[in-house]
């Protein structure tokens, strides 16, 4: 893995880890247990392969989009 790709890598996997902790926030739920959610339900994938756009939206409509997609 080059430089640029293990800068991009840690990009996503901060977003995600982010996206972990405010879902869990917001639902009043633990951490762990929404990063196995997201897991079984493919969340993480989803986040990785749409981080592009995701990452420059506000809170409420990134979590509105994993809400959305586990839906």
């Amino acid at each position: 893995m080059n430089a640029e790709n293990l800068i991009l890598f840690e990009k996503k996997a901060e977003f995600v880890s982010w996206c972990i902790e405010e879902y869990a926030a917001q639902t009043a739920q633990k951490a762990d247990e929404v990063a196995k959610r997201f897991s079984q339900n493919a969340v993480i994938d989803f986040l990785e392969n749409h981080y592009d756009v995701l990452h420059t939206q506000g809170k409420q409509y990134i979590l509105g989009a994993i809400t959305d997609f586990m839906q």
